[in-house]
């Protein structure tokens, strides 16, 4: 067997669902793709995005060493509807993604042990990533062949549809790279019209500033006004672009990792309104939603229940009027508003 071959072998005997290899330099369109993405401010407020696109432009620059890039794939596919949770407007939609363990720890940990088998077997070096450091996982994804980059601009592929994490093991060995995949999106454009903020000016083009996901997770003031009702009950990302994908017909059985907890499937606004940090913290531990701390997690809990339509949640919103956190107490305001709620209670006529 080829050292490509068992390294393919190794990776589904770990659990990953798709593994291809390609080269630091396979994607040089991606710096002028970046650059131009930064340049209309389509960022927003991910100013690490700019920082660093010296890097994320050109993973040779990275780390000048590699010869390979190990392109992996770990399913996370839902057993249900993600979307069905949008019409029970009491509660609130949390990113399938989300609503189990940590995605980072669980792919670096098999990342790592990867690795250090392909160094028993074959030597080299090697660096792994996933996610958080400056690598164009999807564009390298690609141009491995794990699969294609969709109108929706997330990663697409024939035999696993679009719910999958990836990460990447940069080596200095060098490895036989595999074909890129073309695109199969066709004249498909379900991902596009599903969008609640139209969050894509084009096939293939994402504003960050109007998806969801970023709204909700990366935006940390208050969220723009004409964007609040478009929010629905999503509280913490968005799976709407995902979730229509056709392709996902082909999606395989989730890593049992990334089960998700009962109690993060359609949680109750008013429960979750009712979270102090400890409550918080402990609630969401282990979980993606921990980082956005309880202050802005609060915040979208608030718009959730503003677009509730439910007046028997004013009471969980009016406790936040006071909230010393600026988008908080804004955000309860609005919710209130929404809801035809007056701010406060009568106060007793004084005798």
């Amino acid at each position: 067997m080829s050292l490509a071959g068992a390294i393919r072998a190794e990776a589904r005997a770990l659990g990953f669902a798709g593994c291809a290899i390609t080269t630091p330099r396979a994607i040089p369109a991606a710096r002028a793709r970046l650059a131009a993405f930064l340049a209309a401010g389509r960022h927003g407020e991910m100013g690490w995005m700019a920082e660093r696109a010296h890097w994320r432009g050109d993973p040779a620059a990275l780390w000048p060493e590699a010869r390979a890039v190990i392109m992996l794939a770990d399913s996370y596919a839902p057993a249900g509807d993600p979307l069905a949770v949008l019409a029970r407007r009491d509660r609130g939609a949390i990113s399938v993604y989300a609503r189990g363990r940590d995605y980072h720890d669980i792919v670096k940990k098999r990342l790592k042990r990867l690795g250090r088998w392909l160094i028993d077997r074959a030597g080299g070096e090697i660096k792994v990533f996933v996610d958080t450091a400056p690598v164009m996982e999807k564009p390298l994804a690609e141009a491995a062949g794990l699969g294609w980059q969709g109108k929706h601009t997330n990663l697409v592929s024939r035999r696993m549809g679009n719910w999958f994490f990836l990460g990447a093991i940069f080596t200095t060995l060098p490895i036989a790279p595999d074909a890129a995949e073309r695109d199969h999106c066709g004249r498909c454009r379900r991902c596009l019209d599903v969008c609640p903020t139209a969050a894509f000016p084009a096939p293939y083009q994402l504003d960050a500033r109007r998806c969801i996901s970023y709204l909700t997770i990366e935006l940390k003031g208050p969220v723009p006004l004409p964007m609040r009702p478009l929010l629905g009950n999503r509280i913490f990302g968005c799976d709407d672009c995902l979730a229509v994908c056709p392709w996902n017909k082909f999606a395989v059985t989730a890593h049992e990792a990334y089960a998700a907890r009962p109690e993060l499937d359609a949680p109750p606004l008013a429960e979750l309104a009712s979270l102090d940090d400890a409550a918080f913290r402990s609630r969401f531990a282990g979980t993606p939603v921990k980082r956005i701390g309880v202050m802005r997690f609060l915040r979208n809990v608030l718009y959730a229940i503003g677009n509730s339509g439910d007046p028997a949640l004013a009471p969980a919103a009016r406790r936040h009027l006071d909230s010393p956190d600026p988008a908080v107490a804004d955000a309860a305001a609005w919710a209130l508003a929404r809801l035809g709620a007056k701010p406060a209670p009568p106060r007793p006529a004084q005798n």
